[in-house]
C-alpha cells in the first residue's frame, strides 16, 4: 500500500518542531510531564488573543465582545480572557462568581439562562450584574427579592424573536422556545419595568450557535437590529445595551470552510451606519464563546492497547467521551463524525492505513476518531484531538464509570 504524506490544514494554528505538536514551545510529551498525566487539555494563549484581536480589528468600533463562559469556564482561561474582552456572560451562579472573581467589572458581567433559582437570583443582584429576564414569572420574582432585598436590580429582556438562526448548529429562537420571552410580548413588559423600581439594562437577543454561513448570520443580524428598534418604538424607552448574540463557528468536520468574518462584518459596519440613531444611544454587545477559544486547545490521550478485530485495527486509549463527550458525537451530531485528530508525537510521518481509535469504557458509544489515516502507532503515542478548545472538559460526563477526571493546562 503507498503511504501518504500527512495533512496538517485542521491544525496549522499551532507549531510543530522534530515531528512534534508544540504549544508554546512544549511538546505534548513535555507538558504530559508537567500536568503529571495523560489524558489532558492544553489551550494555547497566542491562538486565543489572536483570535479575540483579529475579530476585534474587523468589528465596528461600536460594539463590545463579550466571552460566554459557558464555552470553556477553566479558570485560568476566564482570568486571561477578562485581559482581552470588554464582559462576560455566564449562564449559573458558579459561572459568575468566577467572572466575579477576574479583573471584570460587575456591570459588565450578564446573567442569561432559564430556571434561574431565588438563591441566584439573591446572588446575581446582590453583585451587581445585569439578569437576562427569561419570562414574566422570573421578572415578578426579581422585583419581589429586590423590594424585601432592599437591592436595585439590573435587569434585561432576553428575547425570543420570531425568526432563527438558519444553518445554526443549535437554534435558540423562533417559535415556541424555553429560552426568552416572545417577541410580540416584550414591550409591555419594558414599559413595566420602566416604571417600577428595577432598572431597565436592555435587550438580549440571541439566536444561535455553530454557524459557518455568512448569509444565515446577515440575515440575523438584520433581523435583531430592526427588531430592537421595533421594540423601542414600541415602549418608548431607550435600551442602554442590546446583545446581538453570536453564532460565530468553526469548522469540524471534512469539507467545512472557516466562516467568511470579513463579509459579516462588513454588513455589522452599514448595519451601526443604517441604524445611527439606535448605536448612539445604544451600547451594542456581540457574544462568543467557541468562536474565540476552540480552535486554541488539544485533547491529548495516550496510547494503551492497540488490537486486530476481524480485519480492522483499533487503538484504544486512556481518554474518551468521559472527557470529551463532543468529540465522541454524543453532544448534538445526528450523525457522527470525525474532529481532526494526529498523532502528537508523529505530526510529519506518513499515514498508512485506516485505524479507529476508542476510548477505555465499556460501551460502543466511546469513539475518538472512526477509520482515520494515521502514521504507524505503538503503545505511548500521544493522539490528539484538535478543536477542543470549547465545550470539552465541561460539556463531558467525568463520573462515567469511575475513570480519572481531565486535568487542564492554559500555556
Amino acid at each position: 500500500m503507498s503511504k501518504k504524506k500527512p495533512v496538517h490544514a485542521t491544525n496549522s494554528l499551532f507549531s510543530i518542531c522534530n515531528d512534534q505538536l508544540l504549544i508554546n514551545g512544549l511538546s505534548m510529551g513535555q507538558i504530559a510531564k508537567i500536568v503529571g498525566q495523560t489524558p489532558f487539555y492544553a489551550y494555547d494563549k497566542s491562538i486565543i488573543s489572536a483570535s479575540v484581536y483579529a475579530l476585534k480589528d474587523k468589528l465596528p468600533g461600536a460594539i463590545k465582545l463579550h466571552y460566554a463562559i459557558k464555552a470553556n469556564p477553566y479558570t485560568p482561561l476566564i482570568h486571561f480572557m477578562s485581559t482581552l474582552v470588554d464582559g462576560f456572560d455566564v449562564a449559573s451562579k458558579g459561572e459568575m462568581l468566577q467572572a466575579m472573581q477576574t479583573n471584570m467589572p460587575t456591570a459588565h458581567i450578564s446573567f442569561a439562562g432559564p430556571g434561574k433559582t431565588n438563591d441566584e437570583l439573591i446572588s446575581a443582584l446582590a453583585s451587581g450584574v445585569t439578569v437576562n429576564i427569561e419570562s414574566e414569572n422570573e421578572l415578578y420574582r426579581i422585583e419581589e427579592l429586590a423590594l424585601k432585598l432592599q437591592i436595585e436590580a439590573k435587569v434585561a429582556i432576553r428575547v425570543n424573536p420570531a425568526f432563527e438562526l438558519k444553518s445554526s448548529g443549535m437554534k435558540m429562537t423562533g417559535g415556541a422556545k424555553p429560552f426568552g420571552i416572545d417577541s410580540e410580548n416584550v414591550a409591555k413588559l419594558i414599559r413595566y419595568i420602566d416604571q417600577s423600581s428595577l432598572h431597565y439594562r436592555g435587550l438580549h437577543i440571541f439566536s444561535g450557535s455553530q454557524n459557518l454561513n455568512p448569509k444565515a448570520l446577515i440575515e440575523a443580524h438584520n433581523n435583531t437590529f430592526a427588531l430592537a428598534l421595533e421594540l423601542q418604538q414600541q415602549s418608548g424607552v431607550v435600551a442602554p445595551s442590546i446583545n446581538i448574540g453570536g453564532g460565530f463557528g468553526i469548522p469540524y468536520f471534512p469539507g467545512e470552510q472557516p466562516l467568511d468574518v470579513d463579509t459579516v462584518c462588513a454588513n455589522l459596519d452599514k448595519l451601526c451606519e443604517d441604524y445611527q440613531l439606535l448605536v448612539t444611544h445604544s451600547e451594542i454587545v456581540m457574544e462568543l464563546g467557541r468562536y474565540l477559544v476552540g480552535q486554541a486547545g488539544v485533547y491529548v490521550s495516550e496510547v494503551i492497547d492497540i488490537k486486530q478485530s476481524r480485519g480492522e485495527t483499533f487503538v484504544v486509549t486512556n481518554g474518551g467521551l468521559h472527557h470529551h463527550l463532543a468529540n465522541s458525537g454524543n453532544f448534538g451530531q445526528v450523525i457522527r463524525k470525525n474532529y481532526p485528530v494526529a498523532v502528537a508525537n508523529r505530526m510529519l510521518q506518513p499515514t498508512e492505513q485506516p485505524v479507529s481509535i476508542v476510548g477505555p469504557l465499556c460501551t460502543p458509544l466511546d469513539i475518538l476518531a472512526n477509520k482515520v489515516e494515521l502514521p504507524p502507532l505503538v503503545v505511548g503515542d500521544l493522539i490528539a484531538i484538535f478543536q477542543s478548545g470549547a465545550y470539552g472538559a465541561c460539556a463531558s460526563p467525568q463520573q462515567f464509570l469511575g475513570h480519572p477526571v481531565v486535568k487542564e493546562i492554559l500555556l
